[in-house]
């Protein structure tokens, strides 16, 4: 039986996915990357019973983050983000929670532990509980976030994917855009789909990277 309450929600104009998450008999939850539409965000959350407690970005790009202050308008909530990404959040959110590799934090009655996955950004984070995979811009069902952007790299980007790689193939992934022809699939799924992860386990990266 599962002891997560996760709820996928898509949001704005550049295929976003927004998500609800906390413990399956709880009245809390987090709200995951609330890039759009906080109004909307707030409704699903009390449609289902719930109040949103807190909010996580999985990066600082705007699509992820844009619908932010309209949320905290609506309450003051704490914001967590990964520290390597502060330095671009801080001046619009002086109290931000700065997270940290391998932190396992309780966020709606939800134990999260966060998986620090440099590469996109330079703080991208995803988030595991309870089976399930956050992936944010680190990783789509069938390939990874952009390395060309300011704070990218390439190389992180190979190593991240690797560690993601070598998690419980019955993992479920919940990627941060619907790029996919579904919106979720398991990993071992995924790793059938998605070139660039199957490339980060091949031996000859393995070997280049020692």
């Amino acid at each position: 039986m599962e002891d997560i309450y996760l709820r996928q929600l898509a949001v704005g104009p550049m295929q976003n996915f927004a998500y609800l998450i906390g413990a399956v008999h709880g009245a809390e939850c987090a709200v995951i990357d609330p890039g759009w539409d906080a109004t909307a965000l707030s409704a699903a959350a009390r449609q289902d019973g719930r109040r949103i407690s807190a909010a996580v970005l999985t990066h600082g790009h705007f699509d992820h983050v844009g619908g932010l202050q309209d949320l905290l308008g609506q309450a003051a909530i704490p914001v967590y983000a990964h520290e390597g990404d502060a330095a671009d959040l801080v001046a619009a959110l002086p109290d931000l929670h700065r997270l940290r590799d391998a932190e396992r934090v309780l966020w709606g009655g939800l134990e999260v532990l966060v998986l620090h996955t440099p590469g996109h950004t330079p703080g991208s984070i995803c988030l595991l509980a309870d089976g399930n995979l956050l992936t944010g811009d680190t990783l789509f069902l069938d390939c990874c976030g952009r390395t060309d952007l300011p704070g990218s790299d390439p190389v992180a980007m190979h190593r991240s994917l690797r560690r993601l790689a070598v998690l419980p193939k019955d993992t479920k992934v919940w990627p941060g855009h619907n790029y996919g022809d579904r919106p979720t699939a398991a990993l071992s799924e995924v790793l059938k789909m998605n070139p660039f992860l199957a490339a980060s386990t091949s031996e000859e990266f393995l070997r280049l990277q020692g």
